[in-house]
């Protein structure tokens, strides 16, 4: 689901060292009770106190309590995972090839990849092919016990990827007797509709010595489409564009406005015809006059006869469904040896409609028999020769068409991921314990495309003419295999192979393109098809570690705690696009096969020294750190280490700090990927309504590049009004990425104030060397943004002599960007139990969490050399990242024997359309009302109630108010609106 949720309804997030608050110690119970564990971010066992790594944990009752059924749409109202990718980002328009369906995190906005997600503090294999990212449908709901989320590197612990961070899934460990849920919600607006059901079981067995467990989830998602919602239909949808009454651009008057209607201004879902071959249209089939009222853009009108922007929205939500089958399993060979194992297995299907496939400027010539008669009276004798300088070219019209008609193109993805974890763990030595596991992943992922285009059948069905034997329409092709189309606008080369062999038994079907709706389904089914690309991903990890005192030394404050271990780690992946992409014959881009590997051999220790303890002003003072040693077979050797300090003056304070080098290595995508083309669209920098929107360095680069092609950079005007052919690749050279990261930080807990914790902590991360794969408008803007043209930018980028238009690029990965990032969080936690104040009423017990983030500061630095751009309080909806100043959730939560009620409240401040650096260059971009998308300010509201020891009943709604989003469809917050839920928990003999 895509509705959001918040943080905690009773457990809460707490703060205390590790901000893990067992109440009872945070409300004055003996350090006694607490006992020792494995805290994420270290693998020496310690008690949540002892830990000097900020994290905060989330337990499952939260999550439960929340009403979310997707763990990501819940874990993105956490501060630090405001960015990541839920349904929402990966849907429709919004997402990318291959994407649909996946959740995806990323921490503190440095992206996914710079995000590891463990399961007990183990890799997972991934299922977006080529990376390291982990779909977090994989993770079974009710078998966990908490989520750790741990900011800052800890590569040093876990390896590679940990640049920004960890989020652990902790499991349920020897679960005993039968738990069973089922939920339903759905949207008060329609659509969205979510379903849950799970069932979770486990016994003891051999006298305690054994236990083995498992789980069942299945969970289904509906389809929300744009059109579902009235305010994305047709007209009503609004968007921001430029001002149709700034034309000489006035500086008084704001270059862009929120309009609604706004329409391609060059094609039609009927059929958007061109007579005079001037470039824009002049009827439609019917013969009436093709409208074109208002130009507010290159590409758009406001009004008129072109498609609407609305009909290319797609859908908002999947259709998805996912199935998790998990077992647990250990037993106690001995008090010193203890065999584990886990098993998983997980099916996921999510399908969802893009946009249809179109074309532009397809010529028909004058004899094609479906031609409408009121449009071939208006065919103009000799245009199409005088437009191409050439004599010979036949009459006709040219044709722009979105093709709905033909079905909307789509994907659905299927992925089945198996996961394998053995090993033996115990102690020896009454003080020593050990560990050996070997992990086995693997993901299949297979794509299926629906309502793709055979480029050259289509191009042979729509030439048509009258076969002079039946005088009914048929294609050209049949009655002479040599006569390929004739496209001169269409750029589609027919010198490969082609799919069909034309001539009498090629099966062409002719196709009728004037008009919605026309087409003969023959002809349809001729030219179109679904085809599938597959990928797998696996994954060997092979984990030793003994962890201990040191022996022989041992400090007045205590041992010397120490971890030493080796680890080898094996990541491949292939995907295998369809050969008729591989081969160029489809609607998209030319798309190659992908095949990567690489293993990594590692050794790591960590320490920790516990130097004063029980003494005035040193309750506690420890120091810790860590090393790792790596050798990758991709970039060679790597060092990571990190230390941290603990100190507690008083039992009621401590304060604590890190420092970390971390790294992060190239993945298989960034490596290996072959070069396959692409299309986009750029809005060229040297355009002189974009000349003000970059650095200082942009006019003077542009004048230079311009004025070298024979080009008047005075009052240039981008000459593209279509997308621009590239290449995207995958780079071999490249090398690892470094960051250093800070942490500090204090946690109250008062001895006078029962039940109150309060941590508050600072971070910075600042990465190196990063490896940057800007998108083809980024490329073109970094190229004339750095101090001087000579760069990667501009060496990726190519312009036409004479016109100074951009007709291709290169995109490519490269180590040449900086990012940085630091900000503090605070987390306070407060159980108010009245008894304590001295009423004799019993009225429950109330609970009070507030976790929130102050952001000071998110850069970044294209390459080496570049002005700084600052990302902090923007919101960029292409990449996914939002940056505002504050996030916030405020939950306070009411228990009464077995009646428990939930207030919620989500809160981040309001966020910037526009870059920073476009606003200073370009103040009048927009009016001050229209700067900024509103903050996000939801409420949500539940209540659930235990009865006969064995039951539980719940429901809730999230989005109390029904805030709406921004007209951008998704931000900032989620078009579902308001939400209701309800369900049941069955559970006998759980422990």
């Amino acid at each position: 689901m895509s509705h959001r949720s918040r943080i905690d309804r009773s457990v809460a997030v707490v703060t205390a060292c590790v901000s893990v608050f067992a109440f009872g110690a945070a409300s004055g119970q003996e350090d006694a009770g607490i006992t020792e564990v494995v805290v994420t971010g270290s693998r020496i066992k310690q008690n949540q106190f002892d830990a000097p790594t900020p994290t905060v944990a989330v337990p499952i009752e939260a999550i439960q309590r929340s009403g979310s059924t997707n763990l990501t749409d819940f874990l993105r109202t956490m501060p630090a995972l405001v960015s990541s990718q839920d349904d929402l980002q990966n849907t429709g328009s919004q997402g990318y090839i291959g994407s649909t369906g996946l959740n995806l995190l990323n921490l503190r906005s440095l992206g996914e990849e710079r995000t590891l997600v463990l399961v007990d503090g183990r890799r997972h294999v991934a299922q977006l092919p080529e990376t390291a990212a982990v779909d977090i449908n994989t993770i079974p709901m009710d078998l966990i016990e908490r989520v750790d989320i741990v900011t800052g590197g800890v590569s040093a612990v876990y390896g590679a990827d940990a640049v920004s961070g960890v989020v652990n899934f902790v499991m349920k460990k020897d679960f005993e007797g039968l738990l069973g849920r089922v939920q339903y919600g759905g949207a008060d607006a329609g659509g969205a509709r979510d379903s849950y059901a799970s069932i979770t079981g486990g016994m003891n067995f051999a006298d305690g010595r054994g236990n083995i467990s498992g789980s069942i989830q299945h969970t289904e998602r509906g389809r929300l489409q744009a059109s579902d919602r009235s305010y994305l239909r047709g007209a009503n949808y609004t968007s921001m564009k430029r001002n149709p009454n700034d034309r000489d651009d006035d500086p008084a008057v704001p270059d862009e406005v929120p309009l609604n209607d706004i329409r391609f201004f060059d094609s039609a879902r009927a059929g958007a015809i061109d007579v005079d071959f001037d470039g824009a249209p002049d009827t439609l089939p019917d013969g009436s006059a093709f409208e074109i009222p208002t130009f507010v853009s290159p590409f758009y009108a406001q009004g008129g006869s072109g498609t609407p922007l609305a009909d290319y929205i797609g859908d908002l939500l999947p259709d998805a469904k996912t199935t998790v089958a998990s077992v647990f399993g250990q037993f106690e060979l001995s008090d010193t040896v203890n065999f584990f194992g886990e098993a998983k297995f997980v099916r996921g299907k999510a399908k969802a409609y893009m946009q249809p496939t179109f074309d532009f400027s397809l010529f028909q010539s004058a004899d094609n028999p479906y031609l409408p008669a009121a449009v071939a009276a208006q065919i103009i004798p000799g245009a199409a020769a005088e437009a191409l300088e050439d004599d010979t070219a036949p009459d006709g019209v040219l044709v722009s068409r979105d093709h709905f008609d033909f079905g909307v193109r789509g994907e659905e993805a299927t992925r089945d991921t198996m996961r394998f974890v053995t090993g033996v763990n115990g102690s020896f030595a009454d003080r020593y314990n050990y560990e050996v596991s070997y992990t086995y992943g693997q993901s299949e992922i297979d794509a299926l495309a629906l309502n793709n285009r055979y480029n050259d059948r289509f191009l042979a069905a729509i030439d048509v003419v009258t076969d002079p034997s039946t005088g009914q329409p048929t294609c050209r092709s049949n009655l002479d295999p040599t006569a390929l189309p004739y496209q001169p606008f269409h750029g589609f080369d027919f010198s490969g192979p082609l799919s069909f062999t034309p001539g009498a038994n090629s099966g062409c079907r002719p196709l009728n393109i004037y008009g919605e709706g026309v087409a003969d389904p023959a002809a349809l089914a001729w030219i179109m098809l679904n085809n599938e690309a597959s990928s797998r991903v696996t994954q060997n990890v092979f984990n030793a570690f003994v962890s201990g005192p040191v022996p022989g030394i041992t400090l007045p404050a205590g041992d010397i705690d120490a971890v030493v271990g080796v680890e080898w780690r094996r990541e491949g992946s292939r995907s295998v696009p369809p050969m008729e992409d591989q081969m160029g014959l489809t609607f998209g881009n030319v798309i190659l096969p992908t095949d990567g590997t690489f293993n990594v051999k590692e050794a790591f220790a960590e320490l920790r020294v516990p130097i004063l303890a029980d003494l005035p002003f040193a309750e506690m003072l420890q120091v810790s750190g860590a090393v790792r040693v790596s050798d990758y077979s991709t970039v060679g050797s790597t060092t990571t280490w990190n230390t941290g300090l603990l100190w507690a003056p008083v039992r009621d304070v401590s304060f604590r700090g890190t420092v970390a080098e971390s790294v992060r290595a190239p993945n298989i995508a960034e490596l290996f990927s072959p070069q396959s083309q692409t299309f986009e669209a750029i809005f060229d920098p040297c355009d002189v309504s974009e000349l003000a929107n970059g650095t200082s360095y942009r006019a003077a680069n542009c004048a230079a590049i311009l004025g070298a092609l024979g080009v008047d950079p005075v009052g240039y005007i981008d000459p593209n009004s279509d997308t621009i052919p590239g290449v995207g690749t995958g780079n071999s050279g490249l090398s690892e990425e470094t960051a250093r990261s800070y942490t500090f930080g204090a946690v109250f807990r008062p001895q006078f104030i029962e039940g109150l914790a309060l941590s508050i902590d600072y971070y910075d991360i600042n990465i190196k060397q990063a490896i940057s794969t800007a998108d083809a408008q980024d490329v073109a803007n970094n190229c004339v943004d750095q101090p001087t043209i000579d760069n990667v930018f501009c060496d990726s980028l190519t312009r036409a002599s004479g016109t100074g238009a951009i007709t291709s690029f290169v995109v490519q990965p490269e180590n040449v960007a900086s990012f940085r990032t630091r900000g503090i969080d605070f987390n306070l936690n407060y159980l108010l139990d009245p008894s304590r104040l001295g009423l004799d009423a019993d009225i429950g017990t109330f609970r009070f969490a507030l976790v929130g983030s102050r952001l000071d500061r998110l850069t970044t630095i294209p390459t080496l050399g570049a002005e700084q751009i600052d990302e902090r309080t923007t919101a960029d909806l292409q990449s996914g990242t939002y940056a505002p100043k504050w996030t916030t959730t405020f939950d306070t939560t009411w228990e009464f024997g077995g009646l428990t009620v939930n207030y919620g409240f989500n809160y981040f401040s309001k966020t910037s359309r526009y870059t920073l650096l476009t606003l200073a260059g370009n103040p009048d971009q927009a009016s001050r009302a229209n700067i900024y998308y509103d903050a996000q300010e939801t409420h949500d509201l539940s209540a659930s109630f235990d009865f006969l020891d064995a039951y539980r009943i719940y429901a809730g709604v999230n989005n109390l108010t029904d805030q709406h989003p921004d007209f951008t469809t998704i931000f900032p917050v989620s078009p579902v609106g308001r939400f209701y839920y309800a369900g049941l928990t069955v559970s006998f003999g759980n422990r």
